[in-house]
């Protein structure tokens, strides 16, 4: 790319570009939820104390182990760790030590700014689902995923009014090599949409990759000195860090790019089977990551993550919307303050093969506690169907139209004046309706949060329509959305110097799917 190219910041610049803004579609995307209602919490403060120690307790006396990774324990033999082969014993106090250089809170932007998310503090963005190598809608039902699929849901996440985040792998695009899909991918992320995405983790030159088409987008100087991607980072759990995780950190971490460090958790699996001792496992992992990522670069963004189900004793398969994991979640976002980090968990979780009761049940339980127990960053707000292992289009939008809800219920109660209506209701008086008074004429149209999807309609209207359940309204909308979509602009050399990028690379390296 030409130096210039590399100074630009992708939101325009150019005549081109300023033509295509003026006669692109307007698409109302709301801000990230700012909470003006309490967070749930479980945990006494005995409790809480109770669980730290034990998690310094693990990480000085049991350790954790940083995996085919000599840099990454060089780097623990400096800080003061006791190292023992692939083994890091972290002395008490530590990694806390370490993680107080992360930030409270940070802003990722968008190419848009408007669309630019402050992750941390009292706020909550949603993003869409991650990684499912399946896909399913009424036309074709479960299948691979494909590169097609995987630029549906970034122009539906982009469509969709209540999501403030594109994502990442919203599926895994099994027709395109491995080596090469990340390129297709993030390509797709900067130029179907203008919201924040995520970055590659699935090996450190895929990291880097990232971090330079970044460097094409906003432009170099703008990346070295703020956060535009958002990446995860998953822990092998139990307390295991492998080297491909870790190298994608590094990489992150040295660009001043956020990480999410998580420890990925089927209690009775990978963790215990009470919720204490899962805390307790949870934290002395995300405390070891959250501080190797300081010693990468302090001062680096980074997240509490915590990916947390219980699993079925008698199938083993992971159950979600369940009661243990949501006071795992609630406890974890209490931990996750106490650090004085952004805290990630929750989604819209559920385990049915289909957009059933079932998984209305589940999702619903996920995201209200997502809501209630203080996520900063919630992944897979919406489109997880059958464990995480499908994106499904018709759940997508479902989901989707859900998240308003929760918008409507972080906004808590208002007493201001209007809040209070007295003068509603000394106008209306007894025995009279509110219908047609000032108060309800003024506010009508705010006043309630309202379904993009759902019926409401009479029966009879209902039945003249067509009987139509969720199901077949969610597949209108899937539809209505994708018919209606329009690209979002960009520079007309920024795009040109992406697609360079892309095209040069994959032509550097043969096709692998291993």
């Amino acid at each position: 790319m030409s130096e210039a190219t590399a100074r630009r910041r992708g939101r325009g610049g150019g005549g081109a570009a300023r033509r295509a803004e003026r006669t692109a579609v307007n698409i109302e995307t709301a801000k990230y939820i700012q909470r003006n209602i309490p967070n749930f919490e479980v945990l006494n403060e005995e409790a809480l104390e109770i669980i730290e120690a034990n998690a310094e307790t693990i990480l000085e006396e049991v350790g954790v182990n940083f995996v085919d990774n000599p840099g990454a324990l060089e780097r623990w033999r400096n800080a003061g760790a006791d190292i023992d082969g692939e083994r890091v014993r972290i002395p008490r106090g530590l990694a806390r030590k370490l993680c107080s250089t992360a930030p409270s809170e940070f802003t990722q932007h968008a190419r848009n700014p408007e669309k630019s998310v402050v992750i941390g503090g009292r706020n909550l963005v949603l993003a869409p689902v991650y990684g499912p190598p399946f896909v399913r809608d009424a036309a074709g039902g479960r299948r691979y995923a494909t590169m097609d699929d995987f630029n549906k849901f970034v122009k539906l996440a982009y469509m969709s009014k209540w999501l403030h985040h594109s994502g990442g792998t919203v599926c895994e695009p099994t027709d395109i090599p491995v080596n090469k899909r990340h390129l297709d991918m993030v390509h797709a992320h900067m130029t179907l949409s203008d919201k924040p995405f995520m970055g590659s983790v699935t090996d450190p030159s895929r990291a880097q990759d990232s971090v330079d088409m970044c460097g094409i987008l906003f432009g170099e100087d703008f990346v070295r000195q703020n956060t535009v991607m958002t990446s995860l980072t998953n822990i092998n759990s139990p307390m295991t860090f492998d080297d491909v995780m870790m190298g994608a950190l590094e990489v992150y971490a040295e660009n001043n790019q956020a990480c999410i460090i998580s420890p990925f958790i089927v209690g009775g699996a990978m963790a215990p089977v009470s919720v204490a001792g899962t805390l307790t496992q949870v934290l002395a992992e995300v405390l070891a990551g959250v501080a190797y990522n300081q010693l990468v670069r302090p001062g680096a963004p980074a997240i509490f993550g915590a990916f947390v189900s219980s699993i079925d004793m008698g199938s083993g398969a992971p159950t979600f919307g369940t009661p243990e994991a949501s006071l795992v979640t609630y406890g974890a976002g209490q931990l996750a303050r106490r650090l004085n980090l952004p805290f990630r968990s929750a989604g819209s979780f559920c385990g049915s093969k289909l957009p059933d009761a079932q998984a209305a049940y589940e999702t619903a339980n996920s995201l209200n506690m997502g809501l209630l127990s203080g996520v900063n960053f919630m992944l897979h707000a919406c489109g997880w169907l059958e464990g995480g292992l499908v994106a499904d289009f018709e759940k997508f939008v479902m989901d989707a139209d859900q998240l308003g809800a929760l918008h409507g219920l972080a906004k808590g109660i208002s007493v201001d004046e209007n809040g209070q209506a007295m003068d509603a209701i000394r106008e209306v008086g007894p025995g009279g309706h509110y219908l047609g008074c000032a108060h309800t004429q003024a506010n009508f149209k705010s006043a309630f949060w309202k379904s993009n999807l759902l019926d409401y309609k009479p029966f009879e209207t209902w039945a003249e329509e067509g009987e139509r359940d969720t199901y077949k309204l969610a597949t209108n909308r899937v539809d209505y959305l994708l018919n209606n979509y329009q690209q979002p602009a960009m520079d007309p050399a920024v795009a040109e110097a992406l697609s360079a990028y892309v095209a040069e690379k994959k032509a550097s390296m043969p096709d692998s799917f291993t």
